[in-house]
């Protein structure tokens, strides 16, 4: 009989977000665990060519397949304006925006847009996997794979959403590139600090990774 999950270790992680390769903010995340339940907090200041919006997500999950307990994002200064809880003890999934509030039942274990992220970790080069989240079933696709920054890399391809993702296929398996679809194009953000890069400066390197050669 296999005995609990690991916890994984805690973590700091910084991301620059680019816009058609230009500064459009920062990306903190932060993993820890507490009483056997991994916390991670991601908070993202958007700026430079984007407006200036601060946003917190939360999310409690579940060590090794990483299925959500809670969810939450806002401005972090006050109440979240969106929140999503996982009971299995009551079978119930509860969802908040704003003032409204709705349950229903739950059927089967659930990702979060974070927790999907980490357990995306643990796939190790899985072909296609599946995932169910509040919204509807995701598809996790892996792609040819790549090389970012010396660091062979596993590439993934979410959908519904067209969001992209790139892991290290060494541990601890970080993930070194993401681009997600937006109502301004596609935001990319790397891993690494780095100076910002002013608006003027358009053009600036957008870290397009490279095939893998052998």
């Amino acid at each position: 009989m296999s005995g609990p999950a690991p916890l994984p270790a805690a973590e700091q992680a910084s991301y620059t977000l680019l816009l058609h390769g230009r500064y459009a903010g920062t990306q903190e995340w932060s993993l820890s665990t507490e009483r056997g339940v991994v916390q991670t907090r991601v908070e993202t200041q958007f700026g430079g060519v984007l407006p200036e919006v601060r946003r917190v997500q939360y999310s409690r999950s579940l060590p090794g397949n990483y299925v959500s307990l809670q969810y939450t994002e806002g401005d972090g200064r006050g109440r979240a304006s969106f929140e999503t809880t996982f009971d299995p003890d009551r079978g119930l999934v509860t969802l908040r925006q704003g003032r409204d509030e709705v349950s229903r039942p739950l059927t089967t274990d659930h990702h979060d847009p974070l927790s999907l992220l980490l357990w995306l970790r643990t796939l190790g080069g899985e072909e296609r996997a599946f995932a169910t989240l509040t919204g509807g079933r995701a598809l996790v696709q892996r792609l040819p794979d790549l090389e970012l920054g010396g660091a062979a890399c596993y590439a993934y391809f979410l959908r519904p959403g067209g969001a992209y993702a790139y892991a290290e296929q060494r541990a601890p398996h970080r993930l070194l590139r993401l681009l997600q679809p937006t109502d301004f194009g596609m935001i990319e953000a790397q891993l690494g600090e780095a100076p910002p890069r002013r608006p003027e400066r358009p053009g600036a390197g957008s870290g397009r990774p490279r095939r893998r050669v052998g």
